[in-house]
């Protein structure tokens, strides 16, 4: 809202514009401009609490990250008609557009759809511009890249991975003579500077072309809130993000935890066609080529998260879903090329196919604290954060107090938010000792990470809701109880 109505970029660089701009059009539109507060929080609560239609504002915020869904599906579709033909293309496009963590966010006005659609189509247009390196394919490689580095600023990270994969997979599976690839590089380097030239472009255009002082040099540069946004990252990333895992709590991460996260979840058709899928990259045609490539694009973002410092959900690594979509739908499609001589496969293929969609269906509308099987009846105790308890059950929270006609209620919000605006009575927050006389609500994520000082910082002291069952679970992610004064 800062960058539509005032033209600076300013709250938080570490995030760069292109999602949060896409989010605040639609309230724009409808006329809501900027409050000017100090605080980010406090301005965000104010531009959704705008005129009192907070659930508008937020359908309207919400509606701004649909696009990116579309681009991601399509991408994934584009890709896979590509280099693995029909039916694969369906194949993938079915599988990436049901799974449940997709779903989830792009539904939610925050920047991770944008970073997935945006990855997957700067190296789908990468692809496409190194097998024909013309000025037109520069430029839509070089803007695709441009809008991805606007998404999210790991793409800085991310892409060049996808890329050193994919030109070592090139050269261990088909080594050019040494003269041969040297010729090459050089007809490419003219159609680099443009892809590179056009890339700076929309980036510096990201930041409505502004020009000044880069904080941590004496330079003036365009764009120089990127700059600062680079830094913050370097910075958040050195010093880590309080996180839950697995009942254990760390600063500073598990180098296992987003192949955790992946085992559970993901849906276990979706995991089990991906391990089938396999197979297809011993095939030496384009079919190979595809799911290697696709192989290449998802590994290479998910080893270089396991070096990350910041766990805090599937939502950081949702560009793997994209490959591994394509690598699923290789499965399938030879699944059913068996079909034709063997009726297990394709009643394999069918099951799996159903399960998926099942699984999908069934977990509507709480994409986001979906869990497979693996993760058994109390997935509190594996993972909370935005995978389990992301604020998404207040409302329901707010309904059901409503229901009971509760004076009041002691509750600590996992996430900034007006509370009375979504129609809680009066509140107050939870004693961390003993349970409060009256209706207590407590959040997974404020539970679990409350070591970090959500509820002060006492690491060594259990809390009482870890001993008492709750009367009633509202949702995921809140328990709820009530204890006669």
């Amino acid at each position: 809202m800062e960058w539509l109505s005032e033209g600076v970029y300013h709250y938080e660089p570490q995030h760069p514009p292109l999602a949060r701009v896409a989010t605040a059009l639609g309230p724009y539109l409808a006329g809501i401009r900027s409050h000017r507060l100090p605080g980010m929080w406090n301005e965000g609560l104010a531009i959704l609490s705008d005129g009192g239609n907070y659930d508008r504002n937020l359908a309207l915020a919400r509606l701004g990250i649909l696009p990116f869904f579309w681009i991601g599906a399509l991408v994934v579709y584009l890709w896979a008609k590509r280099y693995l033909g029909e039916p694969a293309a369906a194949f993938a496009t079915l599988f990436f557009t049901f799974l449940p963590p997709i779903l989830a966010h792009a539904g939610l006005a925050t920047t991770d759809m944008a970073l997935t659609a945006m990855v997957g189509a700067s190296f789908l247009t990468g692809l496409l511009w190194l097998e024909r390196p013309i000025p037109r394919n520069s430029l839509v490689f070089g803007a695709a890249t441009g809008l991805a580095v606007l998404s999210k600023f790991s793409s800085l990270a991310f892409l060049p991975a996808a890329f050193g994969a994919a030109l070592i997979l090139h050269i261990v599976s088909e080594p050019p003579p040494l003269s041969t690839a040297l010729q090459s590089g050089k007809k490419l380097v003219p159609q680099l500077c443009i892809t590179a030239l056009m890339t700076c472009l929309v980036v510096w255009a990201g930041y409505r072309f502004s020009f000044g002082h880069v904080p941590f040099t004496s330079l003036r540069l365009p764009a120089p809130e990127s700059y600062a946004g680079i830094a913050q990252v370097i910075e958040h990333n050195r010093q880590g993000d309080p996180s839950f895992l697995l009942g254990s709590h760390s600063n500073s991460g598990w180098w296992y935890y987003y192949l955790v996260i992946l085992a559970l979840k993901t849906p276990l058709p979706f995991l089990a066609l991906l391990v089938y899928g396999y197979g297809a990259i011993a095939d030496r045609g384009s079919r190979g080529r595809g799911t290697r490539l696709a192989l290449a694009f998802s590994l290479s973002i998910l080893l270089f998260a396991l070096a990350s410092h910041i766990n805090l959900g599937v939502r950081h690594i949702l560009p793997v879903y994209i490959g591994f979509s394509l690598i699923a739908a290789a499965g399938a499609t030879d699944l059913l090329k068996r079909s034709a001589k063997s009726r297990t496969a394709g009643w394999a293929l069918g099951i799996l196919i159903f399960w998926m969609i099942a699984t999908s269906a069934l977990s509507h509308p709480d994409y986001l604290p979906y869990f497979n099987a693996l993760a058994g009846s109390e997935p509190e105790k594996v993972l909370v954060d935005s995978d389990l308890d992301w604020g998404q059950d207040m409302k329901r929270l707010a309904r059901r107090l409503h229901e009971v006609e509760a004076p009041k209620v002691h509750f600590t919000p996992s996430v900034p938010v007006d509370l009375a605006a979504l129609g809680f009575p009066p509140v107050e927050p939870n004693d961390r000792t003993k349970p409060s006389p009256g209706w207590n609500a407590v959040s997974l994520t404020v539970l679990k990470k409350a070591r970090f000082g959500l509820w002060g910082d006492y690491p060594d002291v259990k809390l009482w809701p870890d001993d008492i069952k709750p009367t009633e679970k509202i949702g995921k992610g809140i328990w709820l109880w009530y204890f006669p004064p």
